[in-house]
């Protein structure tokens, strides 16, 4: 049964290893897990997004599986991992999906971008870091996370951030502020 459902993963034809995916997630992490990790080391970058979408949809899943993909060296599999993060979230994928907002796929890092608010408060202050040293695109990810955690240790720099030339950052940071129900802001005469 394994073996039959990894040729349908590994089959190259998109509804053949779709379908495959719930059923060798029924079949437990225990038994595909071994098998997934395999696929994950495949020179194929289809073989390898198919291992961690298929990662992704099991239950209570270390998220620690998925961490590695996010340095993959096709952006579908950081991407793919990303994704999977969403609904894995852990404080144990912060580093590297703070280094993923930096990732110059637009998508991968929207995405690590989405498994950071998913941690929610204990991306906070790697986020805040993010503002003060990371580039414009990065930065812009990293205060949306932080609007959407609104967490209240953001304050200050979503205050400073109105200044900014960027009309997205300033975006962002209004809309934490008006979520932090920081909706005042006072200007300095």
């Amino acid at each position: 049964m394994l073996e039959a459902l990894l040729v349908e993963l590994t089959s190259g034809d998109d509804a053949r290893a779709e379908s495959a995916v719930p059923r060798l997630a029924a079949l437990g992490k225990e038994t595909v897990i071994p098998s997934l990790r395999g696929l994950l080391d495949s020179p194929e970058a289809d073989i390898r997004w198919w291992a961690a979408r298929t990662l992704a949809s099991l239950p209570s899943l270390d998220p620690g599986l998925l961490l590695p993909l996010l340095s993959d060296a096709a952006p579908e599999v950081r991407q793919c991992a990303a994704l999977g993060l969403c609904s894995h979230p852990s404080a144990a994928g912060i580093p590297p999906l703070i280094r993923a907002l930096s990732d110059p796929d637009n998508l991968a890092a929207d995405l690590a971008a989405r498994a950071l608010i998913a941690v929610g408060e204990p991306a906070t202050e790697s986020l805040l870091a993010v503002l003060k040293e990371a580039g414009q695109p990065a930065r812009i990810l990293a205060m949306r996370a932080l609007a959407e955690i609104a967490d209240p240790r953001a304050i200050r720099p979503m205050i400073e951030a109105m200044s900014e030339e960027s009309a997205m950052l300033q975006y962002w940071a209004e809309t934490g502020l008006e979520r932090l129900g920081v909706n005042m802001l006072y200007v300095k005469p």
